[in-house]
């Protein structure tokens, strides 16, 4: 793999900045990357050569003015394929959408252009966004970079998989139960859920309007952080936009954890947990205390009912979003979708309305939870990525769907809203990523990000990359 497509957005951009690195070289090296590696991994639905090219060409021109943009200037990165892109297909995984050619650009796809980052394609995703695999029955499945034959999570596969193998720098996902934290574990990187309302999600096609996120995908912290600096602001036409001040999610990189107190909940996370996961999280904790921070094993009973609350408002706003799909082309959704879309349709409006009466307990426990500390610590996905064959998962003797287990870990903070990063933390034994998920309180964005630097400086995890 050329040196470059394993290079940091950070590295990259002080090369650029330099005259040392042109725009040109990087998108040409990347695009030859996809090119190489595309057929095994499945990771990009739409190439955008062309116009990249051209882009990386103007951003060139600009750069050599003296016009430089920051950071992202010249710096490819992909988007998943239900982000609004003028001019380009956006099929958000589905048969029904392929001919679906948006106008504009999303409000975050337009940011990212403004700061130079350059759109190199359209990522793979599970069809709607609904599912935790990326085994999609219309554009095949998305591979796992460190064993093609394995899943990579979902619903933004294509986003993980192309970042961790070296296609592109960086990419946006999306995030409603786990979707960009899931992948980002299994293959390897570091995922981003800001909190709920920190990112405009106008243009970006929707799955749960009061849990979807919009988050970036990256190989460092400090690259998530970059990203995330480029996208956060105020959107009246988001009605989920929060009215939040906007800061530098970089200045708290590099502090020490001197008087951090990170909370391990005792229950639900670990019940469904491989040893090789647990020992994985126990390590961690090792290291956070030998950077100062302070370990509290906490207890959230309320846990126990995150899949349930977390179930019925996602697969309910799901089927309100798809109603017109499921009565007129039900038949052109993928089965494991169209059930789910099913399910949703035949809660009623007092299960929807009981699941929101309890979503508001849920938050009132974390809220008094987390006055006590500043980070939950917990497993991003109980085990390494399954195989794409796989229905079942055999864990402390107990049989489990395969894919029941890869949202079950995340869920609790899509209810909340939490900030939460997930950030490579070991391997299994064969060879696969683990992921640790941190979560802080509602706009401490910049904390979380804190505390996973400090763990990811102190590790050499972010460093390992897949043999392909």
């Amino acid at each position: 793999m050329n040196p470059l497509c394993s290079m940091s957005i950070k590295e990259a951009a002080k090369l650029i900045s330099a005259h040392e690195l042109k725009p040109s070289e990087l998108v040409e090296v990347h695009l030859d990357r996809i090119n190489s590696t595309d057929d095994k991994l499945n990771s990009f639905v739409t190439i955008l050569s062309e116009s990249a090219l051209s882009s990386s060409l103007i951003a060139e021109k600009e750069i050599m003015d003296g016009n430089y943009k920051g950071p992202l200037h010249g710096i490819p990165i992909g988007l998943k394929d239900l982000y609004d892109t003028a001019g380009v297909a956006t099929a958000v995984g589905s048969k029904i959408y392929r001919d679906r050619v948006p106008q504009t650009d999303a409000t975050v796809v337009s940011m990212l252009k403004q700061a130079g980052a350059i759109v190199i394609g359209k990522l793979q995703m599970h069809e709607f966004a609904l599912g935790a695999t990326s085994i999609n029955p219309h554009d095949g499945p998305s591979r796992n970079p460190w064993d093609t034959e394995r899943i990579t999570g979902g619903s933004s596969g294509g986003s993980a998989s192309s970042v961790s193998a070296g296609q592109c720098m960086a990419s946006l996902g999306t995030d409603t139960g786990g979707s960009i934290r899931i992948p980002s574990a299994l293959c390897g990187i570091v995922g981003l859920k800001p909190t709920f309302g920190r990112v405009s999600r106008n243009g970006v096609f929707p799955l749960s309007w009061t849990m979807d996120t919009v988050g970036p995908m990256t190989r460092t912290v400090e690259d998530a952080a970059l990203m995330l600096n480029a996208i956060v602001s105020f959107d009246p036409s988001d009605p989920g936009s929060a009215l939040h001040e906007t800061e530098d999610f970089t200045t708290k990189i590099g502090l020490e954890l001197d008087g951090l107190t990170i909370g391990v909940p005792q229950e639900y996370f670990y019940e469904t947990t491989s040893t090789e996961v647990q020992t994985a999280l126990a390590n961690a904790e090792k290291v956070f205390e030998s950077l100062g921070a302070q370990i509290i094993p906490i207890s959230l009973p309320v846990l126990e009912h995150s899949l349930a609350i977390s179930g019925t408002i996602m697969l309910t706003e799901a089927a309100s979003v798809h109603e017109n799909n499921l009565k007129d082309r039900p038949f052109d959704i993928g089965e494991d979708v169209r059930l789910r879309l099913t399910q949703g349709s035949l809660y009623s409006a007092l299960d929807y309305l009981k699941s929101q009466r309890g979503r508001h307990e849920f938050n009132n426990q974390v809220t008094k939870t987390m006055e006590t500390v500043d980070i939950l610590l917990a497993p991003t996905v109980g085990i390494g990525a399954p195989r794409i064959d796989d229905k079942t998962i055999v864990l402390h003797g107990v049989e489990y769907p395969a894919l029941a287990l890869m949202p079950r870990l995340t869920r609790p903070h899509n209810i909340c809203g939490l900030p939460t990063i997930s950030i490579p933390c070991g391997f299994t034994s064969s060879g696969l990523p683990i992921g640790m998920q941190l979560a802080g309180r509602a706009f401490e964005d910049s904390v979380v990000i804190q505390t996973a630097y400090a763990y990811e400086n102190a590790t050499d995890w972010a460093k390992h990359s897949p043999d392909i």
